[in-house]
Parts: C-alpha cells; sequence; structure tokens
C-alpha cells in the first residue's frame, strides 16, 4: 500500500507541473482572443510558440503568433499591429509586438543572465524561433533552429540561423553578446525571408478554358500543399458542383503525393 501511494505521488509530481502549464496557456490564450475582440480584429489566426528551450529562458512567458489573413484577400489589420505578430501574456497582461526591435527590448528586459553554455544555448534558440513569427504568412516552414556557442574571458557568444524549408527561401540568423556575468549585452539579427506562391486565384482557374492556365494554378497550388487548405476550404464554400469537385481532386493529391 505504502508502495502504491508512493508511486501515485510521484506520478501527480511529475504530471501537476505540466498540467499548471496547460491551464495557464489556455487561459493567457482567451487573454489574447479577449484582446484582439476588444479592438475589433478581424480575419486572425493564433498559433501557440511552444518548446522546451522557450520555457526554459522564459519560465512566466506564455507566446503567441498572431496573424491576419493576407490572401488571397487581405484583411484590414487593427491599428499598432503587424500582418505578423507575436503576443506575449506574462501576469495576466497581453504584450503584443510587431517586430524584431519589440523582441529585443523584450529580451534585454526578461532574460535572465545565463549563468552556462546551455542557458545561453537556450537564448539563442528561443530567439530564433520567436522571430520567425514577424515572417510567418501561414505558409512558410522553417526548420528547427540550430546555434553554436562560443565561451571566452570576455563572455559567451550564440550563433545561428533558422532556414525556410517551404513555402519559400531563406534564413533568419542571430548573434547574441553575453558578458561575463552572463547579461545580454547585444542582439543582432539578419532576416533574409522570401515568399514562394501564395493563393491569389488559383482555385478559380481549375477548370479554366486554357490547358495551360490550368496546369499552373494546379502546379502553384500543390506547391502551396498543405498550407493551402483554409484557401481552398473557403474557395470550395462558394463554389459551383464541378468546380468543388476539382478542388476536392486537388486536395486529394497533395495528401497523396505528400505536398
Amino acid at each position: 500500500m505504502v508502495a502504491r501511494w508512493t508511486i501515485l505521488m510521484a506520478l501527480v509530481g511529475v504530471l501537476w507541473p505540466a498540467w499548471q502549464s496547460s491551464a495557464r496557456a489556455q487561459d493567457s490564450e482567451a487573454l489574447v482572443v479577449q484582446y484582439l475582440e476588444d479592438i475589433g480584429a478581424i480575419g486572425y489566426t493564433i498559433t501557440a510558440v511552444t518548446a522546451d528551450y522557450i520555457d526554459n529562458s522564459f519560465p512566466d512567458t506564455d507566446f503567441f503568433e498572431v496573424r491576419f489573413r493576407q490572401y488571397p484577400l487581405a484583411v484590414t489589420t487593427p491599428e499598432g499591429l503587424s500582418a505578423s505578430n507575436l503576443f506575449l501574456v506574462q501576469n495576466e497582461t497581453v504584450f503584443p509586438q510587431v517586430s524584431p526591435a519589440d523582441l529585443e527590448d523584450f529580451f534585454f528586459n526578461e532574460l535572465a543572465p545565463v549563468q552556462d553554455e546551455g542557458q545561453a544555448e537556450d537564448a539563442g534558440l528561443a530567439w530564433l524561433r520567436l522571430s520567425e513569427a514577424f515572417s510567418q504568412d501561414g505558409f512558410y516552414t522553417f526548420a528547427d533552429p540550430q546555434v553554436t556557442v562560443t565561451t571566452s574571458d570576455e563572455g559567451i557568444q550564440v550563433t545561428g540561423s533558422v532556414t525556410v524549408t517551404a513555402g519559400g527561401r531563406g534564413s533568419i540568423s542571430v548573434e547574441m553578446d553575453f558578458d561575463s556575468d552572463g547579461v545580454l549585452i547585444s542582439v543582432s539579427e539578419t532576416r533574409d525571408v522570401h515568399q514562394g506562391v501564395r493563393p491569389i486565384c488559383q482555385a478559380t482557374k481549375l477548370l479554366d478554358a486554357d490547358p495551360l492556365v490550368r496546369r499552373m494554378a494546379e502546379q502553384d497550388i500543390l506547391v502551396m500543399g498543405k498550407s493551402a487548405k483554409a484557401y481552398l476550404d473557403e474557395q470550395r464554400a462558394k463554389a459551383k458542383p464541378e468546380l468543388k469537385a476539382a478542388i476536392d481532386h486537388i486536395w486529394k493529391r497533395i495528401v497523396d503525393e505528400g505536398w
């Protein structure tokens, strides 16, 4: 009986923090939704940004990508926000960030001094993952960020990058310097990200009389792959039966062929 109780308490000790974290994240997302509703925002998508290295660097903050639809027709972006944003929630308060400059201020103000190379690595990875938000329009796929940590008598330097693997091309790179006390003293980011194919009117051209136009439309949709799902669903909802069938067919190709 004692052994069972010990095991039960051990499980509680493991699961309770995870449950608390999940509950807090849900509450934080609800606060972001309320914030957006209060300013009359429409046409947005909220995506939680989570990773162990982010939690390690900022244990008391929840992060969310907030994107406003840009394709095929852009919605009006609320004043003070951009099409692609990073929202932070701390102590039940929402803080929108619209650029890497905002993220830099956050890191300088909130990142605790790093004690070793592992913490420095987490900080570099966190920067790269969070900074993706300012380019993400719902069609990019990024690889896992990679960093290198170098230690000297002057402190610690972190260099790294994250690469676009689909939806376009390019990368985001960063260099972070910490002094001998582990305090962040500089951040330098280079962003070289270029869009690929985006929805314009391709779905409506799947039945075009010109076979070349049809082929180009099909190819564009295939290249967009599964990220085109919301666009295709929207077009399908207002399409006539023949076009609905064509959209269903191209979506089946995306799924079957692994686009």
